[in-house]
């Protein structure tokens, strides 16, 4: 009877030690509860304004408060690899972002970066004399960075735009089209790229837009309309004050869910229902 109720009395210790340590520990929670933390969202706006050395200084305050917050080490390892170069850093915040978050979307092309910090890293740690064969191999590797860092920035956009579609959802009882998460930009096809990281398809986070370029006048009546970020056929079709379903059908090879940025929308007369 003694040793059972010293049994009791330990297993009832373990499972209070237990509980004291869950209650201390900080939650995993989702990419959206983190990136409402106050640290986090003024780090994104100092993003926004170029401030890159106080939106580390904002990130790094948000890991104090949630050490797991994977979306605030994804941001300092971007910001270490593009902007405030230090491989190292962009390293450690890289790999802690694919430990809690080992299937996210963007998991290979994050790896991928890490590997060429690493190149990097070494290069600067240990240079070596450079052969031609060398010299084909490291400007195959610096147009893989350019292109990576393309990728990245489209990624960004891409959960930029996710972020909001999923914000217009919870707040609207209705949503439309608008608010639908954009598929996500197409994989890597291979080494050759098109472009720099300045210059990629996607805006980077902070960017200022381009203009909207005005409609051109085709047939009397008509005109051509490009499609531009967050646009829908409904919103479009308010704009000329024409009806959706004339928009339609004076566009019957566009689908509505599958629209793309850039692509030609025809305007009819308006007034047509």
């Amino acid at each position: 009877m003694h040793r059972g109720g010293w049994a009791w009395q330990a297993l009832l210790g373990c499972g209070l030690v237990a509980v004291w340590m869950a209650g201390c520990m900080p939650g995993p929670g989702g990419p959206l509860d983190e990136q409402k933390e106050p640290h986090y969202r003024l780090g994104k706006a100092r993003v926004n304004s170029m401030d890159y050395a106080g939106a580390i200084e904002a990130f790094q305050r948000a890991l104090e408060v949630n050490p797991r917050s994977a979306s605030a080490h994804f941001e300092l390892g971007w910001l270490y690899d593009v902007k405030v170069p230090d491989p190292a850093a962009a390293v450690y915040h890289y790999e802690r972002y694919l430990k809690l978050r080992p299937r996210a979307e963007n998991a290979d092309i994050v790896r991928q970066r890490i590997q060429a910090c690493k190149q990097e890293l070494a290069r600067t740690v240990l240079p070596l004399p450079i052969g031609p064969g060398l010299q084909r191999e490291l400007e195959q590797l610096v147009e893989e960075n350019r292109r990576l860092k393309a990728d990245l920035a489209r990624w960004q956009a891409y959960a930029a735009q996710l972020a909001r579609a999923l914000s217009n959802a919870a707040a609207v009882s209705e949503p439309d089209d608008a608010q639908r998460a954009a598929p996500p930009p197409p994989a890597p096809t291979g080494p050759a790229i098109a472009g720099s990281f300045q210059a990629g398809p996607a805006p980077i986070a902070g960017a200022p837009r381009r203009p909207v370029p005005e409609p051109r006048e085709t047939a009397p009546g008509w005109r051509m309309h490009v499609v531009q970020p967050e646009e829908t056929l409904t919103r479009i079709a308010r704009r000329y004050g024409v009806s959706l379903q004339a928009l339609l059908e004076a566009n019957p090879g566009i689908e509505p869910r599958r629209m793309r940025v850039g692509q030609e929308v025809r305007i009819p007369p308006a007034g047509q229902r």
